[in-house]
């Protein structure tokens, strides 16, 4: 175990609907890497997960629900996808004014699949470049950003991916970006 992100905290902004395994593998990584990590969400107590957007997947417990949660809080945000997820968080005004703030502030982002939906409706793509799950990728021009067909893609510290089989890459991204930006000048 490495600790280049101690005592460093990161939101995970997620709902019911989200891909477990890209909220758990991401949150695997930042642990390893000495982050402490916490679930926010539209409601409190637990979220339910899926299995490629289809099969259920258990629970996560929520640690804060995003009405209550203040950016100055964290040092970074992760985006987790799955096609649920998203779909509802963007729907949300204090969803989409946490995921603003965290950008508006130029803490390092990282989103994986459908996640940035939610990063388009707050307004903030445009001029970014960016990868997602193809069939958002249109949605994403639309709001201004560039979109390419990449495992990774690193625009200043929004990290993105496709989705479930980019993971290791991902992981990767996500630890090395946040811990280079999360570093004293």
């Amino acid at each position: 175990m490495t600790e280049e992100l101690h005592g460093k905290k990161v939101a995970i902004l997620a709902t019911d609907g989200v891909e477990r395994v890209e909220l758990e593998e991401p949150r695997g990584a930042l642990h390893g890497a000495g982050a402490e990590t916490e679930l926010v969400s539209l409601h409190t107590g637990q979220i339910n997960a899926r299995q490629m957007d289809i099969d259920p997947a258990g629970t996560f417990p929520v640690d804060k629900q995003v009405a209550d949660a203040a950016v100055r809080d964290y040092d970074a945000l992760l985006l987790p996808g799955g096609t649920m997820n998203p779909d509802q968080l963007r729907t949300d005004p204090d969803a989409v004014r946490f995921a603003r703030e965290f950008m508006e502030a130029g803490k390092p982002v990282a989103t994986i699949c459908h996640g940035p939906w939610t990063l388009a409706e707050a307004g903030t793509l445009s001029g970014r470049r960016l990868t997602s799950w193809p069939s958002i990728r249109t949605d994403l021009r639309n709001a201004g950003a560039e979109v390419v067909d990449e495992e990774v893609v690193v625009d200043d510290r929004l990290i993105s991916s496709r989705g479930p089989h980019d993971l290791p890459a991902f992981c990767n991204a996500v630890v090395r970006e946040f811990t280079g930006a999360l570093q004293p000048a």
